[in-house]
């Protein structure tokens, strides 16, 4: 990164209604400090998590090259509402929490969002949230998912 290059607001996309949140929290924060923003997705295959017999279909909607292209296409989605802001698309296979922990090293900010899933869940699975928290190099904002009203 240039001297003359500020750095951007990092925020993770997946697709989940706490990452647009996220998204949409990051390019205001953007606009107010005149930098760009990444919106970076990660994927990640993850064939153990299969148990059993997979029918060939499955196979090969999980194919790399299939993964990537949906992850690429929720990327473009994700970010196609907003304008007035330098937005750059950052697609990496990798697991999300380093992806955006390393991200945070030429980062101003790191903006992720939470779901809020049990701890139980949360202890299975592993929150990209809480990890980026301990992990990033640079300050870190948590944004809630939206509640839901009946």
């Amino acid at each position: 990164m240039s001297e003359n290059e500020s750095r951007p607001v990092v925020v993770g996309v997946d697709g989940s209604a706490a990452a647009q949140a996220a998204l949409r929290w990051a390019v205001d924060d953007a606009r107010r400090r005149g930098c760009p923003v990444d919106v970076i997705s990660a994927w990640h295959l993850d064939y153990g998590a299969m148990i059993g017999p997979v029918p060939a279909e499955v196979l090969l909607a999980m194919s790399p090259q299939a993964v990537e292209e949906t992850a690429r296409r929720g990327l473009d989605a994700a970010v196609a509402e907003f304008e007035g802001v330098e937005i750059r698309r950052v697609l990496v296979e990798g697991d999300p929490r380093e992806v955006l922990a390393k991200a945070s090293a030429d980062a101003e900010l790191l903006v992720v969002g939470s779901r809020g899933h049990s701890v139980l869940v949360e202890a299975i699975l592993g929150s990209v949230s809480s990890y980026c928290v301990h992990h990033a190099s640079c300050p870190v904002v948590v944004v809630r998912a939206p509640k839901i009203e009946n």
